[in-house]
């Protein structure tokens, strides 16, 4: 067997672009390396954080995203995600001149959900700030016509952490913020069929989230497991040797 490369280093199929935050990442958070079943490689944006992603999308950042997520399709990474699900905005933009697939925001996922479905339900999405999340990031990632409803985390503890860039994390506190915003949701939408959160910090309470809502829940892991295990088949048999992440 012949292995071909002209890089340093291999085994990273993902890249991820991390704003630049000081928030703990617990595990589940995109940015924690121990949430993937497999290697990540990250690379920070700096000058990239809540007020110029979401508060106030800075439009100079498309070509900083471009070139940072061609440095690590260059590095060896099959695919490139983002960590804020506002960068939907830019996703045609970046997308069209990067050299690997390139996953701007979880909502990316919510045509895919809805198609899923049964006829008549909609999609709950759950954001960080539903009054920042618009039309036009919708519009972006082509899910405008989707049947949807919106819910955002402003005045709750876990929308303000995220919003200040807190230094210190209460995990339980974190987790009522979801459950109290997602039962709220799903209360006032029984026809919801499943939720996709547009934050990239909220994986980590998916679980509690789908134990008391019983729907299905969607976020970027789901999306960056999905993608990661199309970029990098493995064998199926026992008997084949294996490389891992070529």
């Amino acid at each position: 067997m012949i292995f071909h490369g002209n890089r340093s280093n291999y085994g990273e199929p993902i890249g991820i672009l991390m704003n630049d935050t000081h928030f703990p990442r617990v595990p589940g958070d995109i940015g924690n390396a121990n949430t993937f079943r497999f290697p990540v490689r990250y690379k920070l944006m700096k000058g990239a954080w809540y007020g110029t992603v979401v508060a106030d999308p800075d439009y100079s950042f498309i070509q900083k995203y471009i070139d940072a997520a061609n440095e690590l399709a260059d590095d060896g990474c099959k695919a490139v995600a983002t960590s804020c699900g506002f960068l939907a905005l830019f996703h045609k933009e970046v997308s069209s001149a990067v050299k690997v697939p390139f996953i701007s925001s979880s909502l990316l996922q919510v045509k895919y959900v809805h198609d899923l479905l049964p006829k008549g339900k909609k999609v709950g999405i759950v954001t960080v700030n539903s009054e920042k999340l618009t039309q036009r990031h919708f519009e972006a990632v082509g899910i405008s016509d989707i049947p949807m409803a919106v819910a955002g985390l402003q005045g709750t503890y876990l929308g303000e952490l995220l919003a200040v860039h807190r230094p210190d994390l209460d995990y339980d506190k974190a987790e009522k913020s979801m459950l109290d915003v997602t039962a709220k949701l799903c209360t006032e939408n029984p026809d919801i069929g499943a939720l996709v959160f547009e934050c990239t910090n909220m994986p980590p309470y998916s679980h509690a989230v789908q134990m008391a809502c019983k729907v299905p829940v969607f976020n970027i892991i789901t999306l960056i497991n999905y993608v990661a295990m199309a970029v990098d088949q493995q064998p199926y048999s026992n008997y084949q040797p294996y490389y891992g992440f070529l």
